[in-house]
């Protein structure tokens, strides 16, 4: 039996291959800070993208609820901001946090566009 970190790899490595597919630019994976963290950081049409990926061996109805409670919300916009911080570059662009849920039992890959709204990191 896979251990729940090893699912989590996997299936944040085919969020990574189906985020390309889409032509999207992955600029970090796993990225870490003291004000939280972020599965990946891309960039899709000037857009930079922060997600979060969530993989299941049975996708839950409440899949969205589960992956973004307020707490995560924060987590995820506190690495954003210092993200932003360290790369100065994509401060002016588009913002969109992101979920991408993996359904290991079906194969099967659903991306949320837009999960939540934050306030633009500054």
């Amino acid at each position: 039996m896979k251990s729940t970190h090893r699912k989590g790899q996997e299936g944040e490595a085919r969020a990574v291959a189906w985020l390309e597919e889409k032509g999207c630019q992955i600029l970090a994976r796993n990225f870490r800070c003291r004000a939280g963290e972020v599965d990946i950081v891309g960039e899709e049409g000037g857009t930079i993208l922060f997600v979060e990926v969530k993989a299941w061996r049975v996708f839950p109805e409440d899949a969205l609820e589960r992956a973004l409670g307020p707490r995560k919300q924060g987590r995820i916009t506190g690495a954003a901001r210092v993200f932003l911080q360290k790369n100065p570059q994509f401060r002016d662009r588009s913002l969109r946090f992101d979920v991408i849920c993996i359904d290991q039992g079906a194969g099967t890959v659903r991306h949320i566009q837009g999960a939540f709204e934050a306030a633009c990191p500054e």
